[in-house]
């Protein structure tokens, strides 16, 4: 008889296309297909990005108001809605204003409640959750995402400082489902020491988490490992910026900043779904070595009888 997780992996499997073709992509994900195809300036991508921070007050925005939002000349506003393929600042907040308005109306039914802090943070989670899901309408890119790197011979998952619980988390369970999988905490030397090595062995993509505050040892860690001739594929919470950059493949999900110390609701469900498309990739692989690892488990006693 199959063990619980082994059931969960025959069920869980993930079908490609559109499942819910009703529902639009979320907010961020829209504007990233937007913004991400031209190669940005430093001062674009700041643009870039407080829209898609504030979207529902941004689009709503002279091209004054925004510029000085942002920090910005009215020049610098036009030359960007220019280089992301509109005529003109208009055009473009014609089109931010169509995505801001589907997100109003698909925005949760109930006021924020502000006197709880506690219950505000779950409500910001929620609606984080709820972008996450609407980008998992279609999961074609996850299910690519996950077939490499459930071929990647060795695998390296990098996560630092704040980010290493993700990269722990995911490691440990990868480990069930793949033969090799190295996982890097630290930074420097060490870090480069390791990617450098993983891809001698073979492998062929490094998974790095990132979570605010970004470190710039991440970011080097990723250059070093692209200059080594492996492929990256990142958990995040920007879409763009100098980590998404360097990145093959981005994964952006927002993350719980109302509390003193962030939440990571909708990462911990992205690092799932990685593993689940891992799993998806390979189910002969996946099966034969959830039975040798239930085997080891029931001979050592790993865990209590619920």
């Amino acid at each position: 008889m199959p063990s619980p997780q082994q059931a969960r992996a025959q069920a869980s499997a993930i079908t490609s296309g559109k499942t819910d073709p009703e529902v639009g992509a979320a907010p961020t994900s829209q504007l990233r297909e937007l913004f991400d195809g031209p190669r940005l300036s430093p001062g674009q991508r700041r643009i870039a990005q407080y829209l898609i921070e504030h979207i529902t007050e941004a689009a709503f925005l002279s091209i004054t108001d925004l510029a000085e939002r942002v920090g910005v000349s009215q020049p610098s506003v036009t030359r960007f809605a220019a280089a992301v393929g509109f005529s003109g600042y208009p055009a473009l907040r014609e089109r931010l204003q169509a995505i801001a308005l589907s997100t109003l109306a698909g925005g949760p039914a109930a006021e924020v409640n502000r006197s709880n802090e506690l219950q505000a943070a779950v409500d910001a989670e929620i609606e984080n959750l709820e972008n996450l899901r609407r980008d998992f309408a279609d999961p074609d890119r996850l299910i690519g995402v996950g077939r490499e790197l459930s071929a990647s011979t060795p695998l390296t998952v990098l996560g630092l400082r704040i980010s290493v619980s993700l990269a722990e988390y995911f490691a440990y369970a990868a480990r069930r489902i793949h033969p090799d999988v190295r996982l890097v905490t630290r930074g420097g030397s060490v870090a480069y020491d390791a990617i450098l090595q993983s891809r001698e062995a073979g492998g062929t993509w490094l998974l790095a988490f990132d979570m605010p505050r970004h470190a710039h040892e991440t970011l080097t860690a990723i250059r070093v490992a692209r200059s080594a001739g492996l492929k990256v594929a990142l958990v995040t919470d920007l879409a763009l910026g100098a980590l998404a950059d360097e990145a093959d493949i981005t994964f952006a999900t927002g993350t719980g900043s109302r509390l003193v110390f962030d939440s990571y609701a909708a990462p911990g469900v992205m690092a799932s779904a990685l593993l689940q498309a891992m799993t998806d990739a390979d189910p002969e692989r996946t099966q034969a070595r959830l039975e040798d690892y239930e085997q080891i488990a029931e001979q050592h006693q790993f865990f209590m009888r619920d």
